[in-house]
């Protein structure tokens, strides 16, 4: 396929998906599988993409407040950790087994979101931890949010797509954040992921700058337009395109993989 082409189609994508906090890596990853890239080097590329679009993204959102930033140093760490290390080692695992798996994760994520947000956490017990950001205070479960962010990070970095998937669910249903701070500080967090897959892969020997560079400039054009896109939306809009969004990607990398 032609690259204009890939360049105009991952620039629709980064703005539907920077609208939700997800940033649009396993449809990045998707659209280059089709167009005939190798996984791995799709893989690669489409954390590039991720990269460069969320993080323009990510300072915009900032702008706005839409950012928690004692929680992204705290997710920051552990995810940056497991996605570098994912991207790594996702050369010496079975392709297809591992995105079914996601997939499967990914729809249940997506049921998830159209329950409805938890009573705010009491911080009694040892393994939950308060956080106040911009004048807003949100209880962690340190118990839940380790394990799955550990997990979120290793398996987004290993197959090349977003973190955004499992990150805004677990932020909206078991720590109360609003869909608009879930958004942005999810942004920020996929924004390192996406850099330490991406690092990750890199060290493996995997990229072609001639190929990524054409398409993450599309993808900075769309993350910048989704943006402002999201700042303008209700939140309970941004909920459904969420849920929406990653039924139907659950669905076609199930499809893609069998």
């Amino acid at each position: 396929m032609n690259v204009l082409i890939l360049a105009v189609i991952i620039m629709l994508i980064a703005f539907l998906m920077t609208m939700t906090g997800r940033g649009g890596g396993n449809f990045y990853v998707l659209t280059l599988v089709i167009a005939g890239v190798s996984m791995n080097l799709s893989a690669s590329t489409g954390q590039f993409i991720l990269m460069c679009s969320s993080l323009m993204a990510s300072i915009l959102f900032s702008k706005q407040k839409m950012n928690h930033w004692k929680l992204i140093i705290l997710l920051g760490v552990l995810i940056f950790v497991s996605a570098m290390s994912g991207g790594f080692f996702g050369q010496y695992f079975n392709e297809k087994i591992l995105k079914v798996i996601f997939a499967i994760v990914m729809f249940f994520a997506a049921i998830l979101m159209l329950k409805k947000p938890k009573q705010k956490l009491k911080s009694e017990r040892k393994w939950i931890i308060s956080l106040k950001s911009n004048g807003e205070e949100y209880h962690v479960n340190l118990l839940v949010t380790i394990p799955v962010v550990l997990l979120t990070g290793f398996l987004s970095g290993m197959v090349g797509v977003s973190g955004g998937s499992f990150l805004v669910p677990l932020m909206l249903l078991t720590m109360s954040v609003p869909m608009h701070v879930a958004v942005g500080t999810s942004t920020t967090l996929v924004t390192i992921s996406a850099a330490a897959g991406f690092f990750g892969h890199l060290g493996a020997g995997v990229f072609d700058f001639q190929l990524a560079i054409p398409l993450a400039l599309g993808g900075i054009i769309g993350g910048f337009a989704g943006a402002k896109m999201a700042l303008k939306s209700k939140p309970t809009n941004l909920k459904y395109l969420f849920a929406g969004t990653q039924l139907v990607a659950s669905i076609i990398m199930i499809i893609n993989a069998l």
